[in-house]
């Protein structure tokens, strides 16, 4: 199923796409995209999309999940984007923390922060957890998967390498994380370590990559993540960009007001963002 959350911020519904790609409303069925819904579900047994009201227009689209306690972020997990930050492969998994206020829908703006100098993009595999994940090993971790959507970790590299402290506040500002459109179930992605990648800005390619470029995968970052901290229904891990982000470029390309930045994975959607300014 590809699942997701429309309507204005704050009032969104839940929301299913049919065969024809159409929103069909889920508000009769589950309450949300989100916590006991994406646990168990058995809701979704027997259930006959095409019965379901259509959804008429284009609504806003918000996050494809509800109620995330974490938004865990992995650093540095494609080797050739490790090269163009210009540093080395990590011998254990890089991670941080992206504030969950950060999280937008999957075409809402990009706000450049206030005192920005190099707001960036980032292409990313989402990982959505479905069942509670503790001490679990590699070859049961996908067992814990709900599904997976499209990110971008937008990061701005002044506030994240220049101002001191962890990466966290060049990764938390408002709108830095949108996540979506829909969270596309675990049965519907066979393999996530073999989905191409992409992102444009104005219309230029500037990412064009492969999950199996990964240094570590899905089922070893969702073990590994577990054995730190206790992994709950509808936490994100978003797991690593591929090359083409701006700071990569020479010399350097970031986003200003009025660019529109577009991206999407094989099988998960896309996403299209116009950055604006903080006003």
């Amino acid at each position: 199923m590809k699942l997701l959350r429309y309507g204005p911020e704050g009032a969104e519904k839940p929301g299913v796409l049919d065969g024809a790609g159409r929103i069909r409303d889920l508000s009769g069925v589950i309450a949300d995209i989100g916590g006991a819904a994406i646990v168990d579900f058995g809701w979704a047994s027997g259930l006959d999309i095409e019965s379901l009201p259509v959804v008429e227009g284009a609504p806003r689209l918000g996050a494809c999940v509800a109620g995330t306690g974490k938004f865990v972020c992995i650093g540095l997990n494609y080797a050739d984007h490790a090269a163009e930050s210009g540093l080395e492969v990590p011998p254990e998994p890089v991670v941080f923390m992206k504030a969950t206020s950060a999280i937008v829908g999957a075409n809402d703006n990009v706000i450049i922060p206030r005192g920005s100098v190099a707001t960036d993009w980032e292409v990313e595999l989402g990982v959505v957890i479905g069942q509670t994940a503790k001490y679990v090993s590699e070859a049961e971790a996908l067992d814990h998967v709900a599904g997976y959507c499209v990110v971008n970790d937008v990061s701005e590299r002044d506030f994240q390498a220049r101002r001191s402290g962890q990466w966290t506040k060049g990764k938390s500002c408002d709108s830095f994380g949108p996540i979506g459109p829909w969270l596309v179930t675990r049965d519907e992605i066979g393999n996530p370590q073999n989905l191409k990648m992409w992102l444009t800005v104005n219309g230029e390619t500037k990412q064009d990559g492969s999950s199996e470029t990964m240094v570590y995968g899905v089922s070893y970052l969702v073990s590994y993540l577990s054995q730190f901290m206790t992994l709950h229904p509808g936490d994100v891990i978003s797991t690593g960009t591929p090359p083409g982000v701006g700071m990569g470029f020479k010399p350097p390309q970031y986003l200003k007001a009025g660019d529109v930045i577009e991206l999407g994975i094989e099988g998960l959607g896309t996403q299209k963002q116009k950055v604006v300014a903080d006003d």
